[in-house]
């Protein structure tokens, strides 16, 4: 099952694995954002703190990728509290 990660650069927090969700969950809580694929790497977080947006993380394993995911982190913009309430509805 995918990664699900919070980074919050204003924090220095370099990204904290938050939840591990099913595949069918990762589009549910990326909605109507866009996830961009950056690689296989996890994507660093930094450049001019006070400036940077929080942001999430899914990664997925080579054995999890499937259909339009595939292996490697997807990042995508989100208010970190709204995602955790959305989260929260998830295990209900």
């Amino acid at each position: 099952m995918p990664n699900l990660y919070f980074c919050q650069p204003h924090a220095q927090n370099q990204g904290m694995l938050r939840a591990v969700i099913s595949t069918a969950d990762c589009k549910r809580l990326i909605g109507s954002g866009v996830a961009k694929y950056v690689g296989d790497q996890f994507p660093a977080v930094g450049g001019a703190e006070d400036k940077a947006q929080d942001f999430a993380v899914l990664g997925f394993s080579p054995a999890e990728a499937q259909g339009e995911w595939q292996a490697g982190y997807y990042c995508f913009e989100a208010d970190l509290m709204e995602l955790n309430a959305q989260l929260l509805t998830l295990t209900r």
